[in-house]
């Protein structure tokens, strides 16, 4: 574990300006640097890095981070090895990582590219943290016992993998038997370990209280989050067992319906490609990436949802689905195809790729070679044509009840499609298909086209900020101000909303972190809440201050906030009071209420 006061100490030294722009050209724009997005594709630069407070933000696809999560989302690096890449660049030396006594030390050394982090056994709560750090421990587990398993390697050199693709891709053995993680967690069963290995889904606990692994004889694939975690496992069978493939349960750290397998690697080659293929499973990226195909990702045991599509739409243009050609590769496929059309805007590319009859991805490129899988790529067929050709299976056209069911079935596909000349050609082509003119299928579909001038003017209307908002904003531009606020205003306030939860979460980490703001930190103190539940919330509100000018007075900024939350409390107090019927009040509260409508 790299000690944190190191990490904020680096974060201090680096000029996030001079990080970024060795890596994307910035330009000046007022008190802030501008530059096209490294993490989508626009022509209008909207990606903004403050060098007053050491943080970038895209206002076209949200990414938001200090110099580290920089380099981990653009390079592709794992955490340790951005730190390692920054404390280079500025001549810090990284501190030696240590390893927690929690841990039985029959883990080798050698697996250094997945340290583990201390647990610190006496911890109240189990953190993600504790979780995230057993999960390192059994993955480094994992790939010692594949070295040493026949069977293990034997099946990966049949599958056609080489050694230097298993251990780019940390692929791991877990053994026979019932208990094997007992070999590397120094109390397996005490009440605390038994609950941080359940949590992360490394066990289970039967009926009987019995606990033992869940993943037994099976190969190991490590899943990583966007940061390049490890949050869960795929575990395939070696024989013709079922489940042939078992994942993690869903925790904490890991949600299926969010998460891609291989997407943290694969970043710089989608973008660099400005292409990403999404396969059904992890031997398809292996063997891809295996052929120098790196741009590739799939879904874990679930079918493709909107978040995947939206996380993929923020890296490149063009999405091309590749599934078997059978019943399920094409059911998968639609189901993908229902999830993207609301998603989708004009100058987005999805299109969608059968192989032939019983070969997939991994099969086809082993025994055909990359040249040719990039020739099958080149015959995707355009979503708008798998629409169409997937509506009219089954439906007679030569007849008008057919046609009519056509329209019917299109109707509520196409309603979602929100990306103006796309919907223009889908409305057009089935209008071809039906007999029917446009502008009827329009009224029949309810499809109503907003003017031009109209959606901008409604696209600018900006809603009211709300003082809770505006508090919060002025805290992470600059925290000192913690000591001039009344928290009592906060304690006072009832109301039941996301800002107003973010709000009171900031102000109790400044209140227990007041060396924090002794120290005067240059980088944002969002570097210090990475696992806050209010995260992204509190990155949007810190991206209005690139707005700011330095001609902007913060003292007269906050006394107006701080009038506005006290207005509010007189408000809502002189209701309660005005509630209640003149005769019920008691003097106290006759004095209260005159004294709140003279101010």
């Amino acid at each position: 574990m790299i000690p944190q006061p190191f990490i904020y100490d680096l974060l201090n030294r680096v000029d996030i300006v001079d990080a970024i722009d060795r890596h994307v050209p910035l330009k000046k724009a007022g008190a802030n640097f501008v530059a096209c997005c490294p993490f989508h594709s626009e022509k209008t630069p909207s990606f903004t890095v403050s060098q007053t407070k050491q943080f970038y933000h895209c206002f076209g696809c949200g990414a938001h981070g200090n110099a580290i999560s920089f380099l981990i989302e653009y390079s592709g690096l794992s955490f340790v090895e951005a730190v390692h890449d920054l404390a280079a660049y500025v001549g810090m030396q990284v501190p030696e990582q240590q390893t927690d006594t929690f841990f039985k030390q029959t883990v080798p050394d050698d697996l250094s590219q997945y340290p583990v982090n201390g647990l610190g056994s006496n911890d109240p709560e189990i953190s993600p943290q504790d979780l995230l750090s057993v999960l390192q421990a059994a993955t480094r587990f994992y790939r010692e016992q594949l070295k040493i398993s026949e069977k293990a390697i034997a099946y990966l050199k049949k599958r056609g993998l080489s050694g230097k693709i298993a251990a780019r891709f940390a692929i791991g053995y877990a053994p026979a038997g019932w208990q094997n993680l007992a070999a590397i967690f120094t109390d397996y069963t005490s009440e605390r370990t038994r609950k941080i290995l359940l949590q992360a889904g490394l066990v289970i606990i039967s009926d009987e209280a019995r606990q033992y692994d869940r993943f037994r004889d099976r190969i190991m694939f490590p899943i990583l989050n966007q940061k390049g975690q490890i949050i869960g496992f795929g575990g395939r069978v070696l024989e013709q067992e079922e489940p042939k493939y078992l994942n993690s349960p869903e925790t904490i750290l890991f949600e299926k319906g969010r998460e891609l397998y291989n997407f943290f690697s694969a970043r710089r080659a989608i973008r660099e490609a400005n292409c990403v293929i999404v396969v059904e499973g992890y031997m398809d990226v292996i063997a891809l990436s295996q052929h120098g195909i790196d741009y590739v990702v799939a879904a874990l045991g679930t079918a493709t949802t909107s978040f995947h599509i939206q996380k993929l739409l923020r890296q490149t243009e063009n999405i091309i689905f590749c599934f078997d050609g059978d019943k399920a590769g094409r059911k998968a496929a639609w189901r993908a195809l229902e999830n993207s059309l609301a998603l989708l805007s004009d100058g987005k590319y999805l299109s969608f790729l059968f192989l032939p009859e019983g070969t997939d991805p991994d099969s086809y490129v082993n025994q055909y070679g990359k040249e040719s899988f990039e020739q099958q790529l080149k015959q995707a067929m355009p979503l708008s044509e798998f629409l169409f050709k997937e509506l009219c299976v089954g439906t007679n056209l030569q007849t008008s009840e057919g046609r009519a069911k056509l329209v019917s079935d299109a109707k509520p596909l196409l309603q979602q499609v929100a990306a103006p000349a796309l919907s223009v050609m889908l409305v057009r082509r089935l209008g071809e298909l039906s007999g029917i003119s446009q502008s009827e299928l329009e009224e029949l579909l309810q499809i109503k086209r907003v003017p031009r001038a109209h959606k901008i003017k409604n696209s600018v209307r900006k809603q009211p900020i709300t003082p809770y908002r505006r508090l919060t904003r002025m805290l992470l531009y600059s925290p000192n101000y913690i000591a001039k606020l009344d928290k009592y205003l906060l304690v006072q306030c009832s109301e039941n909303s996301e800002e107003v939860a973010a709000l009171k979460a900031l102000v109790d980490f400044l209140d227990t972190h007041p060396q924090l703001i002794a120290s005067k930190s240059a980088h944002s103190i969002l570097t210090y809440l990475q696992n806050s539940p209010y995260r992204a919330l509190l990155e949007d509100i810190e991206s209005e201050t690139l707005e700011w000018g330095s001609a902007i007075d913060l003292e007269e900024e906050f006394l107006e906030v701080l009038e506005k939350l006290q207005q509010a409390q007189r408000n809502k107090r002189m209701t309660e009071l005005h509630s209640k019927s003149l005769d019920k009040l008691t003097d106290e509260e006759k004095r209260e209420l005159q004294r709140l409508a003279m101010k």
